[in-house]
């Protein structure tokens, strides 16, 4: 595409999600992409104080002439979003009639959202489904990009699998896209993120073939909640415990302050440990304020009753 197949035209996209997921980084290969092509591009973006875990957005903004950097309420052709719950506190900026919805359906729950701070406790967060919203909007995508970064060792790229997924939605050549995202990553995980960005692609291509449901004719502002289902096998769950690389912990203490349930702390050594994992409630505070990555909550599995929803997980990782 180029502008001249466009020339009267704006295109809005706007790309949100929480600080640590890389939503800058997708709008900066969007951004750069359009000037390749001689569009006019403006970049609007809010991030600065937002730590990890804080709300993060970025407007992006192509065409003949811009003016305005920002996209306002109704008009985003494009919404991506990187976290389930932020792609609904924006929805309504995207266009009701033609607009495309992309989202990844993790759920990253903010530790004041627990109504009691035990584990399993029922938490006050988005409760719409991803059908409930796909069949609402003109075009939709809602897929676990998370997931499929995983899977492929390295859950950092799934921003990557979701600019795969957008790069169906504009119509630039799939070339392109690859030189541009090549030139923005480092160096080291270029084949990781072209191979995550052909997954979001093929997530796509897979969806087209799927037979299509009856859209939804309810107005989005009038969507029942739902209980969130759990998957139950052989009377086990999964719960979520700190696991702490040793040697990448320089001992800022950052975690241990903010911690709610005081789990933590640090040893003789000056290295974080979990003292207390009875107490921890799998907030992710400490995984997201880690200046050094030195923290991740994972899951482990746990006997499915509230006797022991309240002690230590039957099996602990150790610290690595």
């Amino acid at each position: 595409m180029n502008k001249q197949e466009k020339p009267n035209s704006i295109t809005n996209v706007l790309i949100v999600g929480v600080g640590g997921q890389g939503v800058i980084m997708v709008s900066k290969v969007l951004a750069r992409l359009c000037q390749r092509h001689g569009f006019d591009v403006k970049q609007s973006e809010v991030h600065g104080m937002a730590k990890r875990g804080g709300v993060v957005f970025s407007h992006v903004r192509f065409g003949e002439k811009i003016w305005s950097p920002t996209v306002s309420e109704g008009n985003a052709d494009v919404l991506l979003a990187l976290e389930w719950a932020e792609a609904l506190r924006w929805l309504h900026y995207l266009k009701p009639k033609t607009g495309t919805f992309i989202a990844d359906t993790q759920h990253i729950v903010p530790p004041f959202a627990c109504l009691k701070r035990h584990r399993g406790a029922e938490q006050r967060y988005a409760q719409e489904t991803p059908e409930e919203i796909v069949s609402q909007v003109a075009k939709g995508y809602a897929l676990d990009a998370t997931g499929i970064a995983t899977e492929l060792g390295n859950f950092r790229v799934s921003n990557t699998v979701l600019l795969g997924t957008l790069s169906t939605a504009l119509a630039f050549d799939e070339a392109d896209w690859r030189d541009t995202l090549a030139e923005l990553v480092p160096p080291k995980t270029i084949d990781t993120n072209l191979e995550a960005f052909q997954k979001g692609r093929d997530w796509v291509e897979e969806v087209k073939k799927t037979p299509k449901k009856e859209k939804n004719t309810k107005k989005p502002n009038k969507i029942a909640p739902y209980q969130q289902q759990v998957k139950i096998q052989n009377d086990i769950q999964q719960d979520l415990i700190p696991v702490i690389t040793a040697a990448w912990c320089k001992g800022c203490d950052i975690c241990v302050k903010m911690c709610p349930e005081r789990c933590l702390k640090l040893n003789t050594k000056e290295v974080v440990e979990l003292v207390e994992p009875e107490r921890c409630t799998g907030c992710r505070i400490c995984e997201w304020l880690c200046p050094d990555f030195a923290i991740d909550v994972v899951k482990v599995p746990t006997p499915l009753n509230e006797e022991a929803s309240k002690s230590k997980p039957a099996s602990l990782p150790e610290t690595v």
